[in-house]
């Protein structure tokens, strides 16, 4: 794994473990560490330090049908069919798949902005976004969440003429690094060049930080998007669970 890599998946990890601890959900272990939270559909997840393994594997299965709530496993390893075959074995199921993406900072981007980025400091502001992200994405991220976190996570509304029409949050990792996370845009909304615009508000805020890098991690609809605008693919992400019985 490049350096690049570990930095991109350690922003992701660092910001469900900072969440996790801050929510009083977060354990550590020898092979693994997780994250389980029961009012909220995320973070959620259980996550290795290293490439899977059948006994891994069966370690956390066993962790994992103690828990009332689902958690999701992650799987970047290199040798995604490897690892695949040994999650299918142990009784897994994949059910989604995202690219890693990165990008390195050098150049300020110009498009017509029509958006304002608003961070999420009150509760008021935190019950929107809940409710915003829920319509992009059809789960939910409880609000309770939010301000806990502010300023070390900032969760931000995007408003287009007073209305809240998506959402984003950010993770700086100690390093110059920034993780760009939970961007989307409500269904009535998307066709706009909204996604667009966000993702060139906080590019260009990023560079007047003087950050390096930008990291993500993109679904199938976003991918297009963060290609067009520079970022380079960098691994695949699988996402696995255990069916429910």
């Amino acid at each position: 794994m490049t350096s690049l890599i570990h930095e991109n998946t350690g922003n992701l990890t660092s910001l469900w473990q900072k969440v996790g601890e801050k929510a009083g959900g977060y354990t550590a272990g020898l092979a693994f560490d997780s994250c389980a939270l029961y009012h909220t559909d995320w973070p959620n997840r259980l996550w290795f330090h290293q490439d899977v393994t059948a006994e891994g594997l069966a370690a956390a299965k066993s962790d994992l049908t103690t828990l009332p709530t689902k958690l999701l496993i992650p799987c970047w390893d290199d040798d995604q069919e490897r690892a695949g075959a040994l999650f299918e074995r142990a009784g897994f199921r994949k059910v989604s798949e995202q690219v890693g993406m990165s990008l390195r900072l050098t150049r300020t981007y110009v498009v017509a902005q029509t958006l304002s980025l608003v961070p999420v400091s009150t509760t008021e502001l935190a019950i929107l976004w809940e409710a915003v992200f829920n319509q992009a994405f059809r789960y939910q991220i409880g609000h309770e969440l939010l301000t806990p976190t502010y300023p070390d996570i900032r969760f931000l509304l995007a408003f287009h003429q007073g209305k809240a029409v998506g959402t984003v949050l950010l993770h700086h990792a100690p390093k110059p690094i920034i993780g760009i996370h939970s961007m989307g845009v409500i269904p009535e909304m998307r066709g706009k060049g909204f996604a667009e615009q966000m993702m060139i508000l906080l590019l260009n805020q990023a560079l007047e930080q003087e950050i390096d890098y930008a990291v993500l991690q993109a679904s199938a609809m976003g991918k297009g998007l963060y290609l067009k605008l520079g970022f380079d693919q960098q691994f695949v992400m699988s996402n696995y669970s255990l069916p429910q019985t």
